[in-house]
């Protein structure tokens, strides 16, 4: 994008937070009026601006010279705040459309009372903290889902016991506090091999709190042919290397657009994402027929491809296709966005009965906002036939 693109994709940007905020601190403005009738009518103008300027701060922060310790207090509360944004928003504007219908059919007085301003707008409140806090509690939790896959058009030996995770977002808010919790899931399943299918990272190495901890956790998952990773959108950028590194002290094999053979009995790929946020250091995506084009395509072929968009690069060469990225929309009404964006948004599909089969994993992190609300954090198991 263009320098004039990215400016004025800022402004609308800037514009519409700033729209949004003004519009949820007057709502609240006209709650605390009727009961401190003396407060400043200006109050919710200056709040406004003080929660826009967090907000950008906190998103912006791997940009910024700030010491490490303030850029994560600065992401913490620009990601809490931006999950209370949106549920301050999606119920005070459900309460205003009530009040406006009900107007209309004389159900409710005209004008509309600083009464009933009140109380609608403190029932908006009260349920915006309410799933706020519900969101903050499940995102807390592991949840196992598990499919059956049955490969039809080739011969598998025996039974391969895969565990795909993906969307860890590594840096994020909360996102190494379950790492632990990740790895005994994970070992308990007994795993042939594990899949990690991209967003490993959240775009900056360094945001990661302790690495040499994290790097440890890794080192314990338990699994026959080992651990092997697609890098995904938020996998790339300044600090990529370091990324690399991180992996590589992991015992995590990284493939990038290369695909390993686990012991004759199964093909695994890994491909680069399309649109990684910062780039892959002069690495891009490669067609996938060039990728396979030494593969022995009598093997059962499965692939790691982030991005669920992509699912129709593949042919019938292809017979599992393992993806993330979606979150399924991580806190509703996303599901309902992610739903019409993509073919395949989550769980298992497939196109017909000779086409790849394609799972895609809500991942076991949240990116952004440490809330999941309609949805899970969740490992997959899926055992290939």
């Amino acid at each position: 994008m263009s320098l004039p693109g990215k400016i004025f994709s800022f402004a609308v940007m800037l514009c519409l937070l700033g729209g949004i905020h003004y519009y949820i601190a007057r709502r609240i403005y006209q709650c605390i009026i009727h009961i401190f009738p003396n407060i400043n009518s200006g109050l919710y103008t200056g709040v406004s601006v003080l929660t826009v300027c967090v907000i950008f701060l906190g998103f912006a922060r791997s940009l910024l010279p700030f010491p490490a310790a303030l850029k994560s207090i600065l992401g913490s509360i620009s990601s809490y705040w931006m999950g209370i944004l949106i549920y301050l928003l999606l119920f005070l504007v459900l309460a205003d459309v009530i009040l406006f219908l009900g107007a209309i059919i004389n159900v409710i007085p005209k004008p509309i009372t600083a009464h009933i301003r009140f109380f609608s707008g403190l029932l908006s409140v009260l349920m915006a903290v309410g799933t706020v806090g519900y969101g903050i509690y499940n995102a807390s939790h592991l949840k196992l889902v598990s499919y059956d896959v049955q490969i039809e058009k080739k011969i598998l030996k025996s039974e391969i016991n895969m565990v795909l995770i993906s969307d860890l977002h590594l840096g994020a808010v909360n996102s190494e506090q379950r790492l632990a919790r990740m790895v005994q899931h994970i070992n308990e399943l007994h795993p042939d091999v594990v899949c990690i299918a991209g967003d490993i990272f959240d775009n900056d190495y360094y945001a990661i709190c302790d690495p040499d901890k994290a790097v440890n956790e890794f080192k314990r998952i338990n699994s026959t042919y080992g651990v092997y990773a697609a890098l995904g959108n938020h996998d790339g950028g300044k600090t990529l290397r370091e990324m690399l590194h991180f992996l590589e002290r992991s015992d995590v094999k990284v493939l990038n657009d290369q695909y390993t053979v686990l012991d004759n009995r199964l093909i695994l790929a890994g491909r680069l994402d399309g649109s990684p946020i910062g780039g892959f250091e002069g690495m891009s995506r490669s067609d996938f027929a060039e990728v396979i084009r030494e593969a022995d395509m009598g093997l059962p072929v499965v692939v790691m491809d982030h991005n669920p968009a992509n699912i129709d690069e593949y042919g019938y060469d292809v017979d599992l296709i393992l993806s993330g990225h979606t979150h399924r929309g991580q806190v509703f009404p996303g599901s309902l966005f992610t739903r019409a964006m993509f073919t395949a948004d989550y769980g298992h599909y497939q196109r017909d009965s000779e086409s790849a089969h394609v799972i895609v994993t809500s991942g076991v992190g949240t990116w952004g906002m440490p809330m999941r609300v309609g949805t899970n954090c969740e490992i997959v198991q899926v055992k290939l036939h």
